[in-house]
């Protein structure tokens, strides 16, 4: 990338990450203005916002790159917007589990992000639709749909690990497993009690491989669903998944596939990249190498210890 391919538009959310994210957005953007780019900066106002933004510049001959500075909701936003644009994505990790930063391989450093803009390794990137909302990384029906509900009641401004604590604890003991349906390609797969994951990528909150096949841009949807009627069930659902065995168990179902139906007949609620998404009925599909992205040379997903030490950092 060189100054002379264009002005680089950059996308801020200002209200996203601690204060050493933040930091390293500045000394970022000090490094860009040094080497002679033209830079067009952009703060947020909302997650809408973000996404017409990010549209708008998309069609825009004279930019030659995106830059997004924010969380997961702010990047889904931004990526939906260059749906089928040539303008590259990069992005600048800033949220709170950094769902798809962390499986291209990011750090939260600014020489790993000054690497990733100088190497200009490229890939593209599928983006999921469920409903009418579009994601990048994980959704999940259920229990996990509920948590990220009470979270999002609590919410004011940034939020940390921490807030997900007492969530997870009232769900965990409230939660009754209600009966579930799930289609793939048009063929009932399960109608049970249970819980359902489904995305793009292949590691969920603090690195568990739930959706462990899953690559990002292979224009697949994995799906996977636990069959599970009880609070012991799912805690042994959840060491398994942790210890990457959980494909091989009778109780769950694994499966690639381009189109997911889940239904019930008891209300439950869902959630997209960490965020609040559709009630059911809901319809998942995949729209195959819709964004590029820039990715760290041999980046690989980052592990469970990794992001369990980074919240303590």
């Amino acid at each position: 990338m060189k100054p002379e391919n264009g002005y680089i538009f950059l996308i801020i959310n200002t209200k996203a990450g601690p204060s050493s994210e933040k930091l390293v957005v500045k000394k970022f953007i000090e490094y860009l203005q040094q080497k002679g780019f033209q830079l067009k900066i952009n703060h947020t106002e909302s997650l809408p916002h973000a996404q017409s933004l990010a549209a708008e510049v998309a069609v825009k001959y004279d930019c030659s790159m995106v830059i997004v500075a924010g969380g997961d909701g702010t990047i889904r936003e931004v990526a939906h917007g260059l749906e089928g644009s040539d303008k590259p994505m990069m992005i600048i990790p800033c949220g709170t589990e950094n769902l798809l930063a962390n499986e291209l391989g990011y750090k939260t450093t600014l020489k790993n992000i000054i690497s990733i803009f100088e190497a200009q390794v490229i890939r593209p990137l599928d983006l999921c639709k469920a409903n009418d909302k579009f994601f990048t990384s994980v959704g999940g029906v259920g229990f996990d749909g509920d948590v990220v509900k009470l979270v999002d009641a609590q919410r004011q401004g940034n939020i940390t690990h921490l807030h997900y604590f007492w969530p997870i604890w009232k769900t965990f003991w409230a939660y009754n497993f209600p009966k579930i349906t799930v289609e793939v390609e048009g063929k009932i797969v399960f109608s049970d009690r249970g819980l359902v994951f489904f995305g793009n990528i292949s590691r969920y909150a603090l690195g568990i491989p739930i959706l462990q096949a899953a690559d990002f841009g292979d224009g697949l949807l994995d799906v996977c669903v636990y069959k599970c009627s009880n609070q012991a069930t799912l805690l042994l659902h959840s060491l398994m998944t942790v210890l990457k065995s959980h494909r091989r168990r009778k109780s769950v179902f694994y499966k690639q596939c381009k189109k997911i139906k889940i239904y019930s007949e008891t209300p439950m609620m869902t959630e997209l990249d960490g965020d609040p998404g559709p009630q059911l009925p809901l319809e998942v599909t995949i729209i195959p190498q819709a964004v590029k992205v820039l990715v760290p040379p041999q980046g690989k997903p980052v592990g469970m210890r990794t992001r369990i030490f980074r919240i303590f950092e």
